[in-house]
């Protein structure tokens, strides 16, 4: 049997009158690119913050690698990607990437890092002179300094043009051909379609479809 790497079972979360997940189950196995697909407000973030430790759920059970998600992250097994985050001026790409990589205990060589994400070519450049979508892959390459077996990604493409987002998901293809477990936030159909082994559908807190791409593309089709 596939050892399960994440679960989320029965999951509450609230903000005061907003019930961001109403009872919300999932299961992430080892090996698995799952695509958390819905609008915005249906609890995909919240889902991805309970599973990296980031939130106390109000009732049910979450779970990553094994234990409580927080001692995963602690001990450098979990790698994220998320919507908010600045990043250090004054500081280049390389310099950036291999602070971040030198705090986890058995990181990528900073080389790799930048090119599986698309950007060692910028490894000389000054944080602050990105682009909007240089920075989008910084991130990107932060996420995956540390090498992780749990890949967490939220809404990862926003502000990436055609080819950054293609060069993106080439990079997160290597990664799980390797072997990384990678659950990603999205709203966009064509994306989760294209990058994900399964696509579990939110909305409004709850979890309404889980199944492979063309399970969920033929229930979408008969909506």
């Amino acid at each position: 049997m596939t050892e399960t790497v994440a679960i989320l079972d029965g999951v509450v979360k609230r903000y005061e009158a907003v019930t961001a997940l109403d009872r919300a189950s999932l299961v992430v196995r080892k090996g698995e690119a799952v695509a958390l697909l819905g609008p915005n407000g249906a609890g995909k973030s919240t889902s991805v913050g309970g599973l990296l430790g980031l939130l106390r759920p109000d009732g049910g059970r979450v779970e990553g690698l094994g234990g409580p998600p927080g001692e995963a992250v602690s001990a450098g097994r979990v790698g994220a990607m998320l919507q908010q985050g600045a990043l250090l001026d004054g500081l280049t790409v390389r310099e950036l990437v291999g602070f971040v990589g030198g705090l986890y205990p058995n990181p990528l060589p900073v080389g790799e890092a930048l090119e599986r994400a698309g950007i060692g070519g910028l490894a000389g450049r000054r944080v602050e002179r990105l682009s909007g979508g240089q920075a989008q892959r910084v991130r990107f390459a932060m996420a995956i300094a540390g090498n992780p077996e749990l890949l967490f990604l939220d809404e990862p493409t926003v502000g990436l043009d055609v080819e950054g987002r293609r060069a993106f998901w080439a990079g997160v293809g290597e990664l799980a051909a390797g072997g990384t477990t990678v659950l990603f936030a999205t709203h966009y159909l064509e994306e989760a379609d294209v990058n994900a082994d399964r696509i579990v559908v939110l909305m409004g807190g709850r979890v309404v479809a889980d199944g492979s791409p063309t399970q969920i593309k033929a229930r979408v089709g008969n909506c």
